[in-house]
């Protein structure tokens, strides 16, 4: 029985500490990022509202009544609505014209579809942000992993030194020496640390949880990066097609065309039609009349409006030229930064790291059997650790490079 109780107690508390963190890939976070991100659940009620709205100017304007009674007849004393009494009743109703409702309806669905781009606009921004942070803290964890094997081996040729010294086999300058560039890594580990938990930071926040996430990145994670057949013409073709950004102006320049159309519209006056029923106050008893009346457009004739409406026409298709010939460049500088990633990643061997590796294991030794100098020793664990470091962020800077480029023409090349 005690056994049973031991194992579930060992089954437990290693459940619980997986509990503590979260360990995802990143298509996991990518679909958490859609399922949880705050701004982005926020941005969905942009739409509604912009659906509501155009749900409400497709309805038609009400009708109307007017209802009046006599409230004091001399004769005949206080609310005299009675068959001899007067009352009165009358109903309008607004008809537009030229098109003003279609025309307002028409620019709310595009204003609709605009609040659609800024969504998909916004996913895009975060993802890409999500993505590149992601990478990131995973190559800082592997450094954090390399200064974490690098400060115990060297903590265990501390203490063997200390024991030497202790016996005058050797001088304290060495043992200082040696508990400086322990002093180093440790300091190194932390910046690197710092800069670990402001990616937490930001990726907490991305996927809306309180839980420390561990990134889990596999080889096919990697690899998939990749350019394949992909030619600068044909990626600045896509992103002018995909880009929601750029949308996003387009829509501008259709609203500011559409709310030309309706701001013309608008300078031909409505019609206002009605009925009217009257008991005794006319010119004859059950009076029954129908009216009609409208504006005279003699002074307001929107004109302030509609040359407005039509500047704003020039100023969002400049704007909308502008931005598509800031997508080209931002297409081309970021296909240039991943031929440049590429090329610096390609030109490290395939077995550096492991030739380092083996050869950082057979330092220590022959570093303690006196085979080393303390200056070689010292001098090749700086370059190692550095090197490893800054083969890390070569590698986080590869997939940066590659994710910026999906990010600017707008599509997922790398699947």
């Amino acid at each position: 029985m005690r056994i049973y109780t031991l194992g579930f107690l060992l089954c437990f508390s290693s459940w619980a500490r997986a509990q503590d963190r979260l360990q995802i890939s990143i298509r996991q976070a990518d679909s958490l990022f859609l399922q949880n991100n705050l701004l982005v659940l926020a941005e969905k009620y942009q739409i509604d509202i912009a659906k509501s709205i155009e749900i409400q100017d497709k309805l038609w304007n009400n009708p109307t009544l007017t209802a009046e009674i006599s409230a004091y007849n001399p004769s005949r004393g206080f609310f005299d609505v009675g068959g001899k009494g007067q009352k009165a009743f009358s109903i309008q109703q607004m008809l537009t014209r030229a098109g003003k409702r279609n025309k307002q309806v028409a620019l709310d669905i595009e204003s609709t579809r605009k609040s659609e781009f800024q969504f998909y606009d916004l996913i895009r921004t975060l993802k890409f942000e999500l993505r590149e942070t992601f990478f990131e803290s995973y190559f800082l964890s592997q450094t954090i992993t390399l200064y974490d094997n690098q400060i115990a081996t060297l903590n265990t040729t501390v203490a063997a030194f200390e024991k030497e010294y202790n016996r005058k086999n050797i001088s304290l300058k060495e043992v200082v020496r040696l508990k400086a560039l322990l002093f180093q890594l440790t300091n190194d580990r932390a910046d690197i640390q710092f800069e670990l938990q402001e990616n937490q930071r930001g990726l907490k926040t991305l996927l809306s949880t309180e839980l420390p996430i561990r990134p889990i990145v596999d080889s096919t994670d990697i690899e998939r990066y990749i350019l394949k057949d992909l030619n600068l013409a044909t990626l600045k073709d896509k992103a002018l097609q995909s880009r929601s950004d750029l949308k996003v102006v387009q829509s501008s320049t259709k609203q500011a065309e559409l709310n030309y159309t309706l701001q013309k519209a608008l300078a031909i006056p409505n019609i206002q039609i009605g009925a009217t029923y009257d008991q005794a106050s006319n010119y004859q008893n059950n009076y029954v009349g129908i009216s009609a009346s409208m504006d005279l457009p003699f002074f307001n004739r929107n004109q302030g409006n509609i040359r407005a409406a039509k500047s704003n026409i020039s100023y969002f298709k400049t704007s909308e030229n502008a931005k598509v010939n800031s997508v080209n460049n931002e297409v081309d500088a970021a296909f240039q930064k991943v031929k440049v990633a590429e090329l610096a990643y390609q030109s490290v061997e395939s077995h550096f790291t492991e030739q380092f590796q083996l050869l950082n294991k057979g330092i220590y030794d022959n570093f303690q059997k006196r085979n080393i100098s303390l200056l070689e020793f010292i001098d090749f664990i700086e370059t190692y650790n550095e090197s490893i470091k800054e083969l890390n962020r070569l590698k986080a800077d590869r997939i940066k490079v590659y994710e910026e480029l999906n990010y600017v023409v707008g599509e997922e090349l790398f699947n």
